[in-house]
């Protein structure tokens, strides 16, 4: 039982036999780690890793955290390039746009020329009519800078990582200092709907030194953005949750770590065809949203292995203006301690397999469609034998037959340590000023460890806070009167999500997130609800907000509307209507139900009104 065993699957059949024996089951059905199984351990970045210890960093001269010590920026070794082969790279065969980007300069030159050019930009070395439009356009997303060329141009938005959605009050003063200096029109901050952060208004000049302090707090923005892994979401009630089957803070943390070198930058996975989304839920509320995820992890237990945690898996789910599509069942159960080698499996089958010339089907499900799911079993397989991960993947729990309601997270609500309470508190349309931001800081220092957590609804949650200062808290003058609050029950507000519109965002086609808050407050004044109704919005069939998900979704549209002087038809802005998308553990997409609505609010209040009325059992308030 001391003999050690090695990561490359060749241990002996006496381990394989003795593990069965302890796991209960037959050793051929499952994918066993041997150093795992042995330890019971979750593999996960060690604490002051080692250049061996972080998976990607072996790809730097040397750690990038370390530049100062050094006196100097590390040169990147190894291009995400160089882990694609020259038949697809570059597209020889009609190959989209960013894809012969992508060959004539690595989006990787991005981590080393952020600074370059923040440097060149601020010595005056070169100007902003200098520089390469696909750099700042394109490349720069890859350390998770996003030009708003279109409405704040010379302005950049920058996407955090974030995994689990937990970040702590040091972070957020941080962030909400960065983008301070820039005003408070262009300087917000925004919750994104995969529990993420969103910096607004950074000129490039600034970029070299936003990193650097971001870093400083361990916050990320590397392979944030384009064709990488977004970020890794997880339950925001991770370890308070007396529900929970598997905490899944951790396992987040490790997913995001092996991808993204701990957040300075890993070639291997930063050229996929597509972007990537990876979520992971510890409970059967499933508030990480799986079904719409690339890689949903479904935390299930599974009859055949007692007390071990572990994953059901689902696959391909994406929402793009070709189509939204739902994630399929993987037929697979992945155990806890193999949730890594599982992701990096599956990422090294979309990179060198996936679609490449059409744009507009890159995303993983149209590999799955052309190839079918038993050819993406082997293939997964073979790649985590590769991986030292020895076996067969496991064939998914069965479910479970008992009808379960997703529960409402925000408000006060019972944590299962003794003593504690969570307190969910609603930011509208996941909207932050700097002030809102330090507020926040301030109370997460108070009342809950300095620890706060992010939603896909775009809420947070303040967790860990005593019983006896949960009245206290409710009544802090930034909660009472104010944009941030703990929302009654079922008003309109409590379940609002909406992405950036046409405010910031070029391909917006209508601004969405002052409007959808204006309608909200309008509704919850004239209706009362019987129950919570989600309204999604989103500013365009990309579907940022995830219009398909709600309740109600409206979707940013061209509409008509009749001119008053002239009798004529003429153009507007306008939403198209989806009802009836579900989420938690029975998740459902919603149907169109109206084309063309114009969005003004003396013509869409009216008509929302009518629809909560009829479709959702709103009555009238009483003067």
């Amino acid at each position: 039982s001391q003999r050690t065993f090695d990561r490359d699957g060749t241990d002996s059949m006496l381990f394989r036999i003795f593990a069965a024996l302890a796991l209960g089951c037959h050793a051929a059905q499952a994918f066993v780690s041997p150093s795992s199984a042995r330890l019971g351990a979750v593999r996960r970045v060690r604490t002051d890793p080692t250049m061996a210890d972080v998976p990607g960093l072996q790809y730097w001269e040397f750690d990038p955290l370390d530049h100062k010590a050094k006196g100097r920026r590390p040169k990147l070794i190894k291009g995400s390039n160089e882990f694609i082969s020259k038949d697809i790279l570059g597209g020889s065969k009609g190959s989209n746009k960013f894809e012969k980007v992508k060959a004539t300069k690595d989006g990787t030159s991005a981590w080393t020329e952020i600074h370059e050019l923040s440097a060149k930009l601020r010595s005056g070395e070169c100007t902003w009519e200098d520089l390469d439009l696909d750099d700042i356009n394109l490349r720069l997303k890859w350390a998770g800078f996003f030009h708003r060329g279109k409405h704040a141009p010379k302005t950049f938005m920058i996407r955090c990582k974030v995994p689990n959605g937990i970040i702590n009050s040091a972070q957020l003063r941080e962030a909400a200092d960065i983008v301070e200096t820039y005003g408070p029109k262009l300087g917000v901050l925004d919750i994104t709907t995969r529990q993420n952060l969103q910096l607004r208004g950074v000129p490039l000049e600034d970029a070299s030194d936003v990193v650097d302090r971001l870093q400083a707090t361990h916050l990320g923005c590397y392979q944030s953005g384009l064709d990488n892994v977004r970020n890794v979401v997880g339950n925001p009630l991770a370890g308070i949750d007396p529900s929970e089957i598997v905490d899944t803070r951790a396992i987040c943390k490790a997913i995001n770590d092996a991808i993204t070198a701990g957040n300075r930058g890993n070639p291997e996975w930063a050229n996929l065809p597509r972007k990537f989304n990876i979520a992971v839920s510890g409970s059967r509320d499933d508030f990480s949203h799986t079904t719409i995820n690339d890689i949903g992890l479904q935390a299930a237990e599974h009859p055949d292995f007692p007390g071990k945690a572990g994953f059901n898996v689902v696959l391909g789910g994406y929402f793009s203006i070709k189509r939204a599509a739902e994630s399929v069942p993987f037929d697979a159960w992945v155990p806890e301690e193999d949730v890594v080698t599982f992701c990096e499996s599956v990422l090294e089958v979309f990179r060198d397999n996936g679609e490449r010339q059409d744009r507009q089907k890159t995303r993983m499900m149209w590999l799955l469609e052309a190839q079918g799911l038993d050819w993406m079993r082997e293939q997964v397989e073979a790649a985590m034998q590769r991986r030292g991960v020895s076996g067969h993947i496991v064939k998914a729990a069965p479910p479970l037959e008992d009808e379960y309601h997703r529960r409402d997270i925000m408000g006060v609500h019972k944590q299962k340590q003794e003593g504690k309470s969570w307190v969910g508190i609603t930011v509208p349309v996941g909207r932050f000023s700097a002030d809102e931001a330090r507020q926040v800081a301030d109370l997460a220092d108070k009342y809950s460890d300095g620890e706060v957590r992010m939603t896909v609804e775009q809420n947070f949650i303040l967790p860990n806070v005593a019983d006896g200062d949960v009245k206290a808290l409710l009544e802090e003058p930034a909660l009472v009167g104010a944009r941030l609050r703990v929302e009654q029950a079922n008003s309109l507000m409590r379940g609002l999500v909406a992405c950036t519109g046409s405010e910031f965002c070029g391909q917006g086609m209508v601004e969405t997130k002052h409007r959808a808050v204006r309608v909200a407050e309008a509704l919850d004044a004239q209706l009362e609800l019987p129950r919570l109704v989600r309204m999604h919005w989103t500013g365009c069939p990309n579907s940022c907000g995830q219009a398909q998900v709600g309740d109600i979704g409206l979707m940013g549209s061209p509409a008509k509307k009749l001119d008053p002087e002239t009798g004529k038809t003429m153009g507007v802005e306008g939403v198209q209507l989806f009802l009836g998308g579900e989420v938690g553990e029975k998740a459902d997409l919603g149907s169109k139900f109206e084309s063309a609505v114009p969005a003004a609010d003396e013509e869409l209040i009216p008509y929302l009104r009518e629809l909560l009325i009829e479709k959702f059992g709103a009555t009238p308030r009483v003067e």
